[in-house]
């Protein structure tokens, strides 16, 4: 129960740091703020990682990925939405592909390709920043990137 004294609405999502020799993609939202590729688990998606490559491909179009293992790391934050506080987790995870052509949904505005730095000063929220900064200590530490 919230200090309402009703129950949260949670939603869950997935999401990807997807690199590119050394740049990380970032996605312009229609409200302006920039984030990494991400969207909603839907009833027929299988695991969460199916859902984070599935929404890779519709809103980028980028399918040809490796996914590299042992990264996952899940987010929390809650928001108004037609009156209603909803908490959203998101569980990220972290690949590789060499597909450097993006084509945009209609959920975005825009998207660079950025390396480590530039990618961190660019990313909105904390939360994400926090996130890329894990999968870039992974990518030194265990990665090709």
């Amino acid at each position: 129960m919230n200090e309402d004294g009703w129950a949260d609405l949670m939603e869950t999502s997935c999401g990807v740091v997807l690199v590119n020799y050394g740049t990380v993609l970032l996605l312009q939202y229609p409200q302006g703020h920039w984030d990494l590729p991400k969207g909603h688990v839907e009833a027929d998606d299988g695991a969460r990682e199916d859902t984070m490559l599935r929404e890779l491909a519709e809103e980028t179009g980028i399918r040809d990925v490796r996914v590299l293992e042992g990264f996952e790391e899940r987010t929390e934050y809650s928001f108004r939405h037609k009156g209603k506080r909803l908490t959203k987790e998101v569980y990220w995870y972290l690949a590789e592909t060499e597909e450097m052509e993006v084509t945009l949904s209609h959920e975005h505005r825009g998207y660079l390709w950025l390396d480590w730095e530039q990618a961190l000063e660019t990313i909105t929220h904390d939360e994400t920043r926090a996130v890329v900064k894990l999968a870039h200590r992974f990518v030194q530490l265990y990665g090709r990137q």
